[in-house]
């Protein structure tokens, strides 16, 4: 009777996970159309923990505002801290100003300086990363957490394995992600071989926004904008 049970309910879950391809395809479908009409953008990461005191909150406002004053839109998690950071930044500067929320049972709300027409909701991560990855014309990553270490080295992966286009991946701390290259560099790379030089030549770490700007700029001197796969 026990191993029917099994079977009933791996059934079941089998039937449900079936249905749920209709409401990712939904997510992907709401989220291209949407995307793809909203121009050039640079995505900021970094800690939805960081308080609007702290001097990395302050510093993402003013990376965000030059990234709009450049002519590039500003794409965030859509939460607080340093994603709110940068759609404020944004904001302020009167450029576009895009959140791409996640259902989260803790830290995840939507700030206040999202253009409301740019405000889009996932439920799966996934789907949620490839609008990130699609349409970035680079990274701006700021401290923060494990999901923000996600994000980068997903990117660093997919342009490692040439499933995406190249495009910059600019750290923003040198004292933050100084000691983590340093082992990418020393140990991956030196020690290991895990990896290859030209692996790393689109990362730059930087300390403030005139060299973010720079590292943009440099970049699509050579480079045409254009949505990554």
């Amino acid at each position: 009777m026990r191993k029917e049970q099994h079977v009933k309910g791996w059934n079941e879950i089998k039937t449900n996970d079936s249905w749920a391809i209709f409401k990712i395809m939904g997510e992907f479908v709401n989220g291209f159309e949407k995307m793809s009409q909203i121009g050039p953008c640079v995505s900021i990461f970094g800690s939805a923990r960081t308080g609007e005191d702290h001097e990395y909150y302050k510093l993402t406002e003013r990376v965000a505002q030059k990234i709009v004053e450049a002519g590039y839109g500003v794409i965030t998690g859509g939460g607080p801290g340093i994603m709110e950071a940068g759609n404020k930044g944004a904001h302020t500067g009167g450029g576009t100003s895009v959140g791409l929320n996640i259902d989260l049972p803790f830290e995840q709300h939507d700030n206040p300086y999202i253009d409301k027409d740019k405000n889009l909701n996932f439920d799966y991560f996934f789907v949620r990363k490839v609008m990130f990855v699609k349409y970035s014309q680079g990274f701006v990553v700021m401290p923060g957490g494990f999901g923000t270490l996600d994000e980068l080295f997903e990117a660093i992966t997919l342009i490692q394995t040439k499933k995406i286009a190249k495009f910059p991946i600019i750290l923003v701390g040198k004292e933050f992600w100084g000691g983590l290259f340093d082992w990418v560099k020393q140990t991956l790379l030196g020690r290991f071989g895990n990896i290859s030089p030209e692996d790393l030549d689109l990362i730059k770490i930087v300390d403030n926004e005139e060299e973010v700007i720079t590292v943009l700029d440099s970049f699509y001197k050579k480079y045409n904008l254009s949505p990554n796969f």
